[in-house]
């Protein structure tokens, strides 16, 4: 297993199908977060790193869209650094082979130098909760709603 930065592939399809599942009352079905063209722009940009996982053929197995974020000079945030994990998922395919927990290690790992790594995980994704849960995350806020 290889884990590096990625270069032009993908796996954003499946993501979306776990959120539409739960709600598709907010998530499309068969969309994609990002075009080509912004994934070819994000895939060259520092400040938001993308990791891939690579079985020995070199056929990417999962993926993490991190982004890091500092409130500098802010009314009430202090100027800490976080690395953000925008989107983490394996291929439904590989899951159950430790692929999420190798990546989400790496994430951290990168991150020497931030104060924290954070991420968000949609309410309906119990299984994301009970992955991120096992890997030491607590919850740091919660977002509510109400639909009308």
């Amino acid at each position: 297993m290889e884990i590096r930065r990625a270069e032009e592939e993908e796996l954003l399809r499946q993501v979306n199908l776990v959120h539409h599942k739960g709600r598709p009352d907010l998530f499309k079905y068969g969309a994609r977060k990002y075009t080509d063209e912004e994934l070819r722009v994000l895939i060259h940009d520092d400040s938001r790193p993308i990791f891939v996982v690579l079985d020995g053929a070199g056929t990417v197995q999962g993926y993490a869209f991190c982004i890091f974020q500092q409130y500098v000079n802010h009314n009430i945030m202090t100027d800490i650094k976080t690395l953000y994990i925008d989107d983490l998922c394996v291929d439904e395919a590989c899951r159950g082979q430790h692929i999420g927990t190798a990546l989400y290690r790496h994430v951290p790992d990168f991150a020497r130098g931030c104060y924290n790594v954070t991420l968000n995980v949609w309410s309906l994704n119990e299984s994301a909760m009970k992955f991120y849960q096992a890997q030491g995350l607590m919850p740091q806020k919660v977002g509510m709603e109400v639909l009308l």
